[in-house]
């Protein structure tokens, strides 16, 4: 039997080194969910996209924050995700779940990198926001870009990423939904129809809800951010509030920033990719102050770069942490001089590099997006439900383990939260094979074998890996601190 990753004997926590109030917990949760490439997704709802970030909020965001926030108090080991499900299931199923949280990575750049590739062509060429060669090559590009960046170390590359987001994704976010609000004001015409019977869009077809699993992916990665548990001052009342906050944050810039595009881009000219611009560039000239393009889309590369940046390293050292059991080959275990997983990265790229040509077989860049961006977050609601169902077997299983923060009201309180954040997931996982009807996405056989394909080998590589791992595997080093 393996040696458990947690003492079951409670753990003190130095109060010195509590520094985490709720503002800058907060901050840290936007971090990780915030960014505009999301907007035009929802922007398709017109008037009804405020109901879905507040339905996903509800049924997703709050329960995996507060499960997030649960776990990493209780188990406060360096692992994240890999820890928690290890200690509910065991060793196989912790792997496999560190394994999907970094994964769905390798199809989400892409079409984070597409998206700023629009962003760069619409300051220079706006033709070529919809030129599959040219995103591919800033995907190309940007990726081994960063990847190369992140090899010299977490110091070189994390004031890029901080800075990024607020600059790219906070204030450009802040800045569209004014220009929208003096549109209204003014009394411009509206492509989208701005009633109380718009605000519950249709809900009988599936057709029309498939863009929630997108939904989905834009509110996922707070147990990133719950890693920090142990700096967090009086953490019972602040995570709450630090939730609170960020979700109110994130749902007022969602909600009317994807508003603020439908307003502008009438719904059968939306494209995933290249609509946030557009929606700047019809604001700036009406308001006579084009020269504010430039700077605001480069902005908003960064912001998208900046979060691209963050994520690059993260989950990739996270899957490294599995190398301490031997869970990994040895090509992927090494280490370079500023103790960055080269192997890992490596590996990532041309996984990367693979997924990027995606663009070549689909019949727009914005079908393109969406099936990239839909394959991620099935693989990412796949971690999700171990998560939940984790939670829910730790409270049997180790019930004396000391948690700062504990999902209120005792058994039926953690069975909620729980239950409504899997069967939530599963909900979204199932309903990303539908395709979207507001876009073309092509062949249906294409569309389908892509998904269930690629989410098949995803799966199936870390049971071989696991399955036919080998004792020489288990390296001589000591335990390391990974986030």
């Amino acid at each position: 039997m393996e040696r458990a990753l947690h003492s079951d004997q409670p753990q003190s926590h130095p109060e010195g080194r509590r520094f985490l109030g709720t503002f800058l917990l907060a901050m840290l949760n936007l971090s990780v969910m915030v960014s505009l490439r999301n907007l035009p997704i929802v922007a398709e709802y017109g008037f009804g996209s405020s109901f879905f970030y507040l339905f996903v909020a509800l049924v997703f965001l709050f329960p995996s924050a507060l499960v997030s926030a649960e776990l990493a108090t209780g188990w406060t080991r360096t692992g994240g995700i890999y820890v928690w499900v290890r200690e509910a299931f065991g060793p196989g199923w912790g792997f496999f779940a560190v394994w999907m949280q970094w994964v769905h990575n390798v199809t989400w750049f892409p079409a984070i990198l597409s998206f700023s590739g629009a962003a760069i062509a619409y300051l220079f060429q706006p033709e070529l926001a919809q030129n599959k060669f040219f995103l591919i090559g800033v995907i190309l590009a940007g990726f081994w870009g960063f990847t190369i960046f992140n090899c010299f170390g977490l110091k070189n590359s994390s004031w890029f990423s901080s800075i990024g987001v607020i600059a790219g994704t906070i204030v450009p976010g802040i800045l569209l939904i004014a220009l929208a609000g003096l549109w209204i004001v003014k009394g411009n015409p509206l492509q989208v129809q701005l009633a109380t019977s718009s605000v519950i869009p249709p809900l009988d077809n599936l057709n029309n809800l498939v863009f929630l699993t997108g939904l989905f992916l834009a509110f996922g990665g707070l147990e990133v951010s719950a890693v920090h548990a142990r700096e967090v001052h009086d953490p019972q009342k602040t995570f709450p509030r630090a939730i609170v906050t960020a979700a109110t944050i994130a749902l007022v810039l969602y909600a009317f920033g994807a508003l603020s595009v439908a307003i502008m881009i009438p719904q059968e000219k939306i494209s995933f990719v290249s609509s946030l611009m557009e929606a700047f560039k019809e604001f700036f000239g009406y308001f006579e102050i084009d020269w504010l393009l430039v700077p605001v889309g480069i902005m908003i590369v960064w912001g998208a770069v900046a979060e691209l940046n963050a994520w690059i390293i993260g989950p990739v050292r996270a899957l490294h942490a599995t190398s301490k059991h031997g869970d990994l080959p040895p090509f992927f275990q090494k280490l370079n001089k500023h103790k960055m997983p080269t192997g890992l990265l490596l590996f990532q790229g041309v996984i990367v590099s693979i997924a990027a040509f995606v663009f070549l077989f689909m019949p727009s860049a914005s079908s393109a997006f969406w099936i990239l961006s839909a394959m991620s977050a099935q693989l990412y609601l796949v971690m999700y439900v171990l998560m939940f169902l984790s939670a829910i077997k730790l409270r049997y299983s180790h019930p004396h383990v000391v948690r700062t923060y504990r999902i209120p009201y005792h058994m039926p309180g953690i069975w909620f939260v729980g239950t409504l954040g899997a069967l939530s997931s599963a909900f979204a996982f199932f309903i990303g094979f539908v395709p979207p009807g507001q876009i073309e996405v092509g062949n249906l056989w294409f569309y389908e074998s892509f998904l269930i394909g690629g989410i098949a080998l995803m799966s199936l590589i870390p049971y071989i890996i696991y399955r036919f791992r080998d004792p020489s595997w288990h390296p001589e080093i000591e335990e390391e601190k990974i986030y």
